[in-house]
């Protein structure tokens, strides 16, 4: 594991730490009345090789997020996170099984001594760097368990361990790892997110679930709030501005997903991105991929999920990795929230 001692912060402060182990090691066209194909068989899950680590060193069944430093052919090595660590872990991709790799010390907020998770939401790739999303997000308490009052210090320090984007450097003997929460400023400036920021989550309140990073730009997608007229929210920012002195130049986009749907994900692909939309709120909901292209605010549905969610109410997509182009369609490997080791499983659709 790459603890505290391996990590080089904001401060540029370097601390040497052991080696990594760098791991190495049914679709058709759109029907005639334009609506996404229907799937009939589900699909197998992929092997994993080792462990996919969760909530007390025990196998992940919280896997929200996973980039890849290559975007063709195998074996391709990738950075995975569970939301309820500190931590993400190197994984290698081989065409049909993911092999555990090392674990990356990412934050190390704290209250009272209890170590405090990111709530990575999710991992995005570029230009030598990774980058993980806290959630920027309120404690989800469907229990009631976080009394308002006498938890409200507590909450006040999970919000801020959650409100960050982490980027990360790989290297053979150590990570580079530089924590930044400007993009909260940005949020809490927004005049339709701001008002949801730091709102319980069972109230509509805002939540950050997908990340993808193109043309020197950040994309943040937002699971909530769910817009006004079917709207699902997704804001740009400069990295440069992240982290860095240059200016946000924010932008944000209202994508048409439908009527309580977010996003779960976004992935860049091609000119543009694929979409996992997905229930805004808790509980079960359909779950579908879009294509689109950056620019503007329309999306179009390249396929729904109800051969791989419908069968089982736990399994919800959680995170969307693209593989491959084949004569049949663009293959993408799906991950699960509430399953273990995040079940993937690779489907195809027709390519945008």
């Amino acid at each position: 594991m790459v603890g505290r001692q391996g990590v080089i912060h904001a401060d540029g402060c370097f601390l040497k730490t052991r080696a990594l182990i760098l791991a190495l090691i049914a679709v058709s066209f759109l029907s005639a009345d334009g609506a996404p194909p229907a799937f009939a068989k589900d699909p197998t899950p992929w092997l994993v090789k080792g462990r996919i680590v969760g909530k007390g060193g025990k196998k992940s069944t919280d896997v929200s997020g996973i980039a890849c430093s290559t975007t063709q052919g195998f074996p391709r090595s990738c950075l995975l996170i569970d939301d309820n660590l500190q931590h993400a872990q190197i994984v290698t991709l081989r065409n049909g099984m993911i092999i555990a790799g090392e674990m990356v010390w990412l934050i190390s907020n704290k209250y009272k001594g209890e170590p405090l998770e990111l709530d990575g939401e999710g991992v995005a790739y570029s230009d030598g760097y990774y980058y993980v999303m806290g959630s920027h997000g309120h404690p989800r308490d469907t229990k009631n368990r976080l009394d308002p009052t006498g938890d409200a210090d507590k909450i006040k320090a999970r919000i801020a361990a959650s409100s960050q984007v982490v980027r990360v450097s790989l290297h053979p003997h150590g990570a580079i790892v530089t924590a930044t929460g400007k993009l909260r400023t940005i949020i809490a400036a927004d005049p339709v997110l701001g008002p949801f920021l730091d709102r319980r989550l069972e109230d509509n309140g805002l939540t950050i679930e997908g990340l993808a990073v193109k043309g020197g730009r950040l994309f943040a997608a937002f699971r909530e709030p769910a817009l006004d007229n079917g709207y699902a929210a997704v804001l740009s920012v400069s990295l440069d501005f992240l982290f860095g002195a240059g200016p946000a130049n924010p932008k944000l986009y209202r994508l048409p997903l439908g009527n309580g749907q977010g996003v779960r994900d976004l992935a860049p692909y091609a000119d543009g991105f694929l979409v996992l939309a997905g229930p805004a709120a808790n509980g079960r909901g359909v779950y579908a991929i879009h294509w689109w292209d950056g620019t503007s605010e329309n999306v179009r549905i390249l396929r729904d999920l109800a051969d791989v969610t419908a069968k089982n109410a736990k399994r919800k997509a959680e995170a969307l990795l693209p593989l491959d182009v084949s004569p049949s369609g663009l293959r993408a490997l799906i991950f699960f929230d509430g399953q273990k080791q995040g079940a993937p499983v690779a489907i195809e659709m027709p390519p945008p």
